[in-house]
């Protein structure tokens, strides 16, 4: 077993609370997985097998983590992201990690998915809605269809570029003179920032 000394370093200095889960957590992952690699990455003990991250755990003031890089497809848990990092909430002791049995199934699941080349999305944690033009703004680009066209053409964020510039606008006269500009931009079929593309 071949352990990194800078996550005895870590478990040494993690509160008192935190430490027998952390060191316990390790040796399971080390039992399951024997070519187990150990490293820090993002400041924390993360453990990868052939390359790929299997798991990390962390300790904080209260709580201590373990998180399985594949998620859910290796826990059948699905991590609540407001109670804490990983797929097991908040650690306060080692009684909340799973039992061994079902903690080591977990593990060598993990392996498996990676043995096999399952990849897990990242999820998007802000996906930002489909940008929506104001009725004044629609009105406006359904009058012009070589607008309207450009504007449907462009992906959300340039569509979004447009929209917002407009909703930003303080005043009823930027808000139209943004409007009509927007129109004639898109009828020739220009980004918003079109000007600055060249610099």
């Amino acid at each position: 077993m071949i352990q990194d000394p800078r996550i005895d370093d870590y478990i040494a200095r993690a509160q008192p609370f935190a430490q027998p889960i952390l060191s316990h957590a390790r040796q399971l992952i080390h039992r399951a997985c024997p070519s187990v690699e150990e490293t820090l990455r993002w400041s924390m003990p993360s453990f990868s097998y052939k390359g790929k991250i299997l798991c990390q755990m962390a300790a904080f003031k209260a709580h201590a983590a373990l998180g399985f890089w594949q998620r859910e497809q290796a826990t059948g848990k699905t991590a609540d992201d407001k109670a804490a990092m990983g797929q097991f909430g908040k650690l306060e002791s080692v009684a909340d990690l799973p039992d061994d049995a079902t903690l080591s199934a977990m593990i060598m699941k993990a392996m498996a998915l990676i043995d096999d080349g399952v990849t897990t999305p990242r999820p998007i944690k802000h996906a930002k809605p489909p940008p929506v033009p104001a009725p004044d703004f629609a009105a406006a680009l359904a009058a012009t269809p070589a607008a309207l066209a450009t504007f449907n053409g462009f992906p959300p964020g340039q569509r979004r570029e447009y929209v917002e510039w407009v909703d930003t606008a303080k005043r009823a006269e930027t808000r139209a003179s943004r409007i009509a500009q927007s129109v004639e931009w898109l009828a020739e079929g220009k980004r918003r920032n079109w000007k600055y593309e060249s610099c």
